[in-house]
């Protein structure tokens, strides 16, 4: 199994980090605008609908506000298709005023960890951005 890691500081309180990543049923609207239009949920399952019409289930498998820490496992519909995958969000504060977003996915088969860890990296930016722009208000 390959496991990832990206780690990127975002401009914006630990909090404030959290509560937008925690919002699970806001994923279109707070964490990807434009690259997640629709967000649904059923019980633990998340359904996120891209602009293309494709969708990924996914399966919330632990949101704990205590560690800051969300764990998620896409279900059906990853983009590469994979044999397995499992993530998860951390959230620690880095200086006084911004945090630190660490996002493991761990996929298999490995021989797909280079194509994931490009789409992590992407995908970190365009939170990034987001959730600094909604910081600044």
């Amino acid at each position: 199994m390959a496991s990832i890691r990206h780690e990127i500081v975002i401009d914006a309180s630990p909090e404030h980090i959290w509560d937008v990543l925690r919002d699970v049923g806001a994923v279109h609207e707070r964490l990807l605008p434009g690259r997640v239009t629709k967000t649904r949920l059923e019980g633990d399952q998340r359904f996120l609908t891209f602009p293309d019409g494709h969708v990924i289930r996914e399966l919330i498998v632990a949101i704990d506000d205590d560690s800051r820490c969300l764990a998620y496992s896409v279900v059906d519909g990853a983009r590469p298709p994979l044999e397995h995958h499992h993530a998860s969000f951390e959230v620690r504060p880095e200086g006084d005023e911004a945090g630190r977003l660490i996002w493991t996915t761990n996929v298999l088969p490995h021989t797909r960890a280079t194509e994931v860890r490009i789409r992590v990296e992407h995908g970190a930016r365009e939170m990034k951005q987001a959730i600094e722009a909604a910081a600044r208000g």
